[in-house]
């Protein structure tokens, strides 16, 4: 049976959002605008990131939906286009770290999610 055919709707939907996710610079950048509107050069002063790589990875992220883009005057900020979209990432984050094979093997979860806590996405 062909792959394509064998795909759900909602896999198709999520395909591209986890394609886009998949790149750490990419989760930087989002981690980065939390819930506040930024300008480009807010993001590569806390990223640490090259223009030409931030401007790169926000046209990603803003094809795959995950941020949006506002003029502002002369300066154009992105945006996470729902807060949600920060809850999700941060959700996440806590299952990945719950569910890691050094988390499980280290014995208690919850210190270490708190040790995480300050480390985590916005």
């Amino acid at each position: 049976m062909d792959v394509v055919a064998s795909q759900t709707p909602s896999a198709t939907l999520l395909e591209p959002i986890f394609k886009a996710l998949a790149e750490p610079n990419r989760l930087r950048i989002l981690c980065t605008l939390g819930t506040e509107c930024r300008p480009v050069t807010d993001i590569i002063r806390s990223t640490g990131l090259p223009q030409t790589n931030v401007s790169f990875h926000l046209r990603i992220l803003r094809e795959a939906g995950l941020v949006r883009a506002e003029r502002q005057g002369a300066f154009i900020y992105y945006c996470l286009p729902d807060p949600e979209l920060l809850q999700i990432l941060r959700s996440l984050q806590c299952w990945a770290e719950e569910h890691s094979p050094t988390s499980i093997s280290q014995g208690d979860v919850s210190d270490q999610r708190d040790e995480r806590s300050a480390k985590s996405c916005g």
